[in-house]
């Protein structure tokens, strides 16, 4: 039927309606009519003599036959005319097909016989209004040509452009209609139309999409909905769905899937990169995936089985989501029934949406991260204004840029009075300061933290902890000194108190230490007398006793013995304490050393039926001590534990570790509570008040071991067991072998160094 549509006459139409003419005024012989063909066609050809044909009745002569003639006489000229073209050429008379040539056989499936004598509108879809345009426009040889569609012999149909022609010959005209065959043109206007409808359609969802407050707002499955809603209609697609990775990188996860059939939303599926490589490797390696046959595409036909027959996906076009450079998932856009051959254009509109979905998660990690700040924000402001400790802000120019309440009570100025005034003038500085400060801003030190004092509006000092950090510019600059200022007044107070209560108190004990330690001669002296004494009478040398004089005095001499031992316990004591100690150190052979103390308590232990062991090692050979210190305090710990060591066994061990050189006594005695070792070293105290009513003793031997141990360098550890016995060892430091010859005086100020 006629498109009431005229289509503009191109060149290549004139050009080939200009090669018509010339070709019908080259024909001498061509036989034309005068005027148009009557109806009856074969009463006029019989009683015309310008038609060559044999003589017949009227009634044997039919249409078609008078129009096969015509055709005869005429067949050279019109077989030039169709080798001349590559339209399709019909002669006409008001719309008798005369003649016509091998093209229009292309178009209409006819033969030349089959086609002569025919009415042109019966190739036609025709409505009587459109006879009538083409009667007054083509047939008429309008300039115009016009789109109709031709009805094949098949029944199929075919568009055609036809334009008349009218040519002038010896003075006659001669009708011709021109037919062009527009199929493919048609089908290049409709790939064209529906091409241009797309970028149209997409141009209008790509402004929608970033103009939507949606991708600026932060909601990210909000975003990703309208994302896939509007790819989705314009892509024409059943499914897209948004998949990303998860944070180790060994899957991607559905974060959204749009199901344009049902208009829901879901989520949760899941694919692992161990079992799809191809797929991930083609993410990860090409701009876009457009898979025509997706379960045969090397890159998706893994996806088949788990996925892709699952939904009945036919064809898949996949855009990778790029996050500054780093790969973070793929948009998906799934076509379901017949296979589908993706454009040019699809395949870039579906990058842009991936585009977009890479704004959607900028723009929620810009929202969180700003909220992040503003969040911080406001608590570093509500610590800045409720912390009790001060708070200055400071430029590089020394002046305060804020301060919170807590600085400016504690300096008894207004915010506005300091702010904008010079921090140097309310801190009272010391020699070296202004170094510090330079250490600081060269990276030399993280943090200055340091004790100052800060003039207060009224005059008066304040005693402060300042803390001094560097604030630097985003590009590194020093920018801000922050300072943190706390008021310690109060504490250097208590401290100075405290400092004079202990030296008070050391002063006191070291009077008490010295006082002891000047009455060692007037304290030993009568004791001397006593004991010698004691001793004389008991050899008999001023006359016989009897045996109860021998009993009083051997009574006298065990008593005084006893207190000279105490008296010099305590004596030394006092002198360790008052610092008055001093040491002979000399390289001792352990051998000889352990065999002394073991042989003077031997007898002890003997009486008490202990067994007495000794271990030393090989390589603990030479110990630099000083002699009768490192006696006594081995004497003292095999007497305690002889005295709380009922039955069993009581040893010596002598070990080297490394540099330095350990002594241990272990018995199987009573055994002390570990809740009771902070009071064993500590001098006039026993654990337990019936300890001293069954073991005699002062609780000095301990101490005054420890103290030893301690002015040699080292120090005495305990180990014991309720009921199980115990584990004395004293640790005393070894020299070097290059320095093993090396003797001399050790005082306590010595000993505080090692």
């Amino acid at each position: 039927m006629v498109k009431c549509k005229q289509s503009e006459q191109t060149p290549k139409v004139v050009a080939e309606s200009q090669q018509i003419i010339k070709i019908g005024e080259e024909t001498q012989s061509f036989k034309v009519w005068e005027k148009p063909l009557p109806t009856d066609l074969g009463q006029q050809a019989m009683g015309n003599p310008r038609f060559s044909m044999p003589a017949m009745l009227g009634d044997e002569l039919s249409l078609k036959g008078l129009a096969l003639s015509v055709s005869e006489n005429i067949e050279p000229r019109i077989q030039c005319l169709s080798e001349a073209s590559v339209e399709g050429l019909i002669i006409h008379d008001d719309g008798i097909i005369l003649d016509a040539n091998s093209v229009v056989t292309k178009i209409t499936g006819y033969e030349i016989a089959e086609i002569i004598g025919k009415n042109i509108f019966n190739l036609l879809t025709l409505t009587s209004q459109s006879q009538k345009l083409i009667l007054k426009h083509i047939l008429s040889s309008s300039e115009k040509p016009y789109e109709v569609i031709v009805v094949k012999k098949d029944g199929s149909t075919v568009a055609v452009e036809m334009q008349g022609e009218i040519i002038a010959y010896q003075e006659q005209n001669i009708q011709v209609l021109v037919i062009r065959d527009i199929t493919e043109c048609k089908q290049t206007e409709e790939i064209l139309h529906k091409r241009e409808n797309f970028l149209r359609k997409q141009n209008q969802i790509v402004v929608q999409l970033a103009k939507s407050k949606t991708l600026q707002q932060g909601n990210l499955q909000a975003a990703f909905r309208e994302i896939t809603e509007a790819a989705a209609q314009t892509v024409e697609v059943e499914r897209v769905s948004v998949w990303l990775y998860n944070s180790e990188r060994s899957k991607i996860e559905c974060v959204d899937l749009y199901d344009a059939r049902t208009y829901c939303h879901s989520s949760g599926m899941a694919l692992w990169k161990a079992n799809f490589p191809a797929y991930f490797q083609a993410l990860e390696q090409e701009r876009s995936i457009a898979a025509h046959d997706a379960t045969r595409d090397s890159r998706t036909q893994e996806l088949s089985e788990p996925y892709l027959c699952v939904f009945g996906i036919t064809s898949l076009l996949v855009a990778p989501i790029w996050l500054r450079g780093v790969l973070v998932g793929a948009v998906c856009h799934e076509h379901i029934g017949c296979m589908r051959q993706w454009t040019l254009e699809e395949e870039n509109f579906a990058g842009s949406i991936a585009d977009f979905i890479t704004l959607a998660i900028e723009a929620t990690e810009r929202n969180v991260a700003q909220e992040t700040l503003r969040y911080s924000e406001a608590q570093f402001r509500a610590i800045f204004e409720r912390s009790s400790v001060g708070i200055g802000l400071v430029d590089m120019k020394a002046q305060i840029v804020d301060t919170n309440p807590a600085l400016c009570k504690m300096l008894g100025y207004s915010r506005e009075e300091l702010c904008g005034s010079n921090f140097a003038n309310y801190i009272v500085k010391q020699e070296g300061d202004l170094e510090l400060y330079q250490q600081l801003l060269l990276g030399i030190r993280d943090r200055l933290e340091m004790e100052r004092r800060f003039l207060h509006q009224d005059g008066r000092l304040v005693w402060t902890q300042l803390s001094v950090s560097l604030i630097s510019s985003p590009n590194g600059e020093p920018q801000y000194f922050l300072t943190m200022i706390e008021d310690i007044t109060e504490r250097k107070q208590t401290e100075l108190k405290l400092c004079e209560s202990k030296e008070a108190a050391e002063a006191g004990s070291r009077a008490k230490s010295e006082f002891l330690a000047t009455m060692s001669h007037e304290l030993r002296t009568p004791l001397n007398a006593i004991m010698g004494l004691s001793q004389l009478l008991q050899q008999e040398m001023a006359g016989c006793l009897n045996d109860k004089q021998k009993e009083y005095i051997n009574c006298i001499y065990s008593s005084g013995e006893h207190l000279l031992a105490l008296i010099n316990d305590i004596l030394d004591l006092s002198k360790v304490e008052a610092g008055k100690e001093e040491l002979l150190l000399s390289e001792l052979p352990v051998q000889e050393l352990c065999a002394h103390v073991i042989s003077t308590v031997r007898d002890r232990a003997e009486d008490k039926g202990l067994l007495l062991v000794t271990e030393i090692d090989e390589q603990a050979d030479i110990c630099i001590a000083d002699e009768r210190r490192i006696k006594q305090m081995l004497l003292n710990l095999l007497t305690n534990a002889i005295k709380f060591t009922p039955a069993g066994r009581v040893s010596l061990e002598v070990k080297k570790v490394s540099s330095t050189i350990t002594f241990t006594v272990s018995d199987t005695g009573i055994g002390i509570d570990p809740s009771h070792f902070k009071y064993l070293f500590e001098p006039f105290k026993q654990l337990d008040s019936r300890l001293s009513r069954q073991y005699e003793g002062t609780g000095l031997g301990l101490a005054l071991t420890r103290k030893l141990a301690r002015l040699h360098g080292g120090d005495v550890t305990v180990e014991s067991t309720l009921g199980k016995g115990s584990r004395f060892t004293i640790f005393l430091p070894n020299q070097p072998d290059g320095e093993k010859g090396v003797v001399g005086r050790l005082t306590p100020a010595h000993a505080s160094l090692i």
